[in-house]
This record gives C-alpha cells, structure tokens and sequence, in this order.
C-alpha cells in the first residue's frame, strides 16, 4: 500500500460522520418518529445496546482483515468463486443505498426549492458530481469532506442554538405513552444506520492504522448524538403530532430559526447541509464500489461503468410517487440495510473463523 494514498484515523472519523450522519441526521427521523412518536428517542439507544455485540465483530474483522484489501482477505479464506459472489452482492446492495440517497435528495430538491427544474436534468448534474468525485480517490474525498463538513457542523450549532426560544422539552413526556413495543421496533432505524460502520472494512487497506475499539465508540457516539439532535428538536419545537405529518422533520425546523426580529428565513442554509451531505455520501459509496470492482485511478472506465449503471439503478426509483417511495423506503429499505449488515457481519465473522493456508501477505498498491 502506498503511504500517499492511505488517509488517517481522524479522517475516517470525520468521513463516517458525514456519510453516515446524513442517514442518522436527517433519514431515518421521518418513520422514526412515526413509529415511536414523542418516545423515539429511547429507540436510539435501545438500537446502541442491541449493537454492542455486533460491533465487536466488526472489530474483530478489521484486526483479522488487517493490511489485506477486503477481497485478497475473502479470496484468502472462501476462494475465487465465492469471493467474485460476495463483491457483486455488495457491489449491487451498495448501488441500491446510493441511488435510495439520490432519489431523496431530488425530491427533497423538487418539493422545497426547484419544483419546475427538470427532474432528470437536476440527476444528470448530480450523478456526474458524485462519480466525478469519486474518481478523485479516497484522498480527493477525505480532503473535500473535510471542508464541507466544516459547515455543516457550524450550521448544525447555528440553528440548534436559536432555536433553543421555541424548544419545549416536556412534550417528550410522558415515557412509554404507547407501550414497549413500539420503541422496540423503531430501533431498527437508528441501527440501519450504526450497522454501514460496516463500510469501514470494505476499504480498510486504505487507512494508515489499524482503528482501536475507542475509535469505532467515538464514531457511534458521534452518530447516536447527530440522531438525538434533530429528533428531539422537532419533538419539542413541534410536538410528536405535528412531527410524524412531516416528510422532513429536520428541514422543517430551519424555517423557525431567526435572529432577533429582523433576520428571518435563513432555511436556504439547510440547502447548504443536505446537497452537501448527499454529495459526500453518493461520492464516497461510489468509490467503495470503485474499490472493491479495482477499478481505482481509472478515471475513463469508472466514468464509463459507473455512470449508466448508477441511473439505470436510479432511474427506476424515479418511477415511484412521493408516498410510494417514502413507504418503500421506511417499512422495507432501511429494515432490509440493517439486516443486510448486520448478517453479513455475522457470516464474515464464521468465515474468519475458518483456518485457511494463508497467503503471502504482500501490501496491495492500488
């Protein structure tokens, strides 16, 4: 592996807080708080505890994976054939999660600020930026990440801190108005998005040092604190009632923030947040893609491969009305990402299990 093309600890950090954070952040709080309402909140970290055990398996992997690419890893252990399968498998389901992303983001765009643009103009524009991205390697994206990300957490303060005026947090009493039950269920959302830490493994020969345990606990503190933010403010600014009608709980608290009586209508900086937040996410799932096909620093052939396949997997998607998509996607896709991770989690730990005659382990230069 060469050192240049290797990012740090600091930046993996930085960069699963944001890929992961606008899920967590902004995704998932629709069909949380409509499951769990004003005790959603409990879900996040009932979803924390369930994980615990699982992440230690995704600690043990990156240690037993250690400076091998993931597939020489796979094709060490299950040979050629199956490691071919479980690429593709992972190749296809992480297609899918980007072109979930762009579909969100572009009606989010259609119904907030641009609804007479061309739809299929605004996903040209913004399938060519994201593969452009990600031809520019895992650096080019740890670097831009590191300069969006910069707003997006001095806005994140921003408007948490003027909205502190309108926030009243005894609307998230009392506990359990509506049993266990359904608490016990809304962690699955919470937990879709802790589980793609999975991530982590699939371009882990990237990364200078192996990570230590503290380092994937600071990442899922930051993650469970980006996920509590935004739900318990738009409980409080907006009651659990009001909360679950809305398609965009986070954006919808934007439009009370104000500064004094004069400075009003400041939501155009949510625009800032999401189109960024998306970019860094749809960028950095298509170069996990890129990685793991070995496609990496072949700008034409990622342009060539990855372009139509992104829209045709996108496209489809772009079929479905508003209501269709946002019941796909809460009642069926981020069940079926936490499931997807989560298993493949506890299978790739089976197979670490199994003793192979190990080969040479040579450090990869992509």
């Amino acid at each position: 592996m060469n050192s240049s093309k290797t990012i740090s600890t600091l930046h993996v950090i930085l960069l699963m807080m944001t890929v992961i954070g606008l899920k967590n952040h902004v995704t998932i709080l629709p069909p949380l708080i409509h499951r769990a309402e004003r005790d959603a909140w409990m879900s996040v970290f009932w979803a924390v505890i369930v994980l615990i055990p699982w992440l230690f398996m995704i600690i043990y992997l990156h240690k037993q994976i250690g400076e091998l690419s993931f597939r020489d890893w796979l094709l060490e252990k299950v040979g050629k054939f199956w490691e071919r399968l479980i690429i593709y498998i992972f190749v296809v389901y992480l297609m899918i999660m980007a072109a979930f992303t762009l579909r969100e983001t572009m009606q989010w765009v259609k119904v907030t600020f641009l609804p007479e643009t061309p739809e299929l103009l605004l996903i040209l524009v913004y399938i060519a930026l994201c593969v452009f991205l990600a031809t520019t390697g895992v650096q080019g994206i740890v670097m831009v990440n590191v300069i969006v990300l910069t707003g997006v957490v001095i806005l994140g303060f921003f408007v948490a801190i003027v909205n502190i005026k309108v926030k009243e947090y005894e609307l998230i009493l009392p506990f359990l108005e509506h049993g266990l039950s359904r608490v016990l269920y809304a962690g699955f959302y919470p937990a879709s998005g802790y589980v793609e830490l999975f991530l982590i493994l699939l371009i882990q020969n990237q990364i200078k040092e192996r990570m230590k345990w503290q380092y994937f606990a600071v990442i899922l503190f930051i993650l469970v604190w980006l996920t509590l933010g935004p739900l318990l403010g738009s409980i409080a600014e907006f009651g659990p009632t009001e909360a679950k009608n809305q398609y965009y709980p986070a954006y919808e608290e934007w439009r009370l923030a104000s500064i004094g009586r004069f400075i009003e209508h400041v939501d155009f900086f949510s625009i800032y947040q999401w189109l960024t937040g998306a970019f860094m996410r749809i960028g950095f799932i298509i170069f996990t893609i890129v990685h793991l096909l070995r496609l990496d620093n072949q700008r034409k052939r990622i342009l060539k491969i990855m372009v139509p396949a992104f829209i045709a997997v996108s496209l489809p998607l772009f079929l479905l009305n508003d209501r269709a998509f946002l019941q796909i996607k809460s009642e069926f896709f981020l069940i079926s990402t936490f499931a997807f991770f989560f298993i493949w989690g506890i299978i790739l730990t089976l197979i670490s299990l199994k003793k192979t005659k190990k080969l040479p382990r040579k450090k990869v230069e992509q």
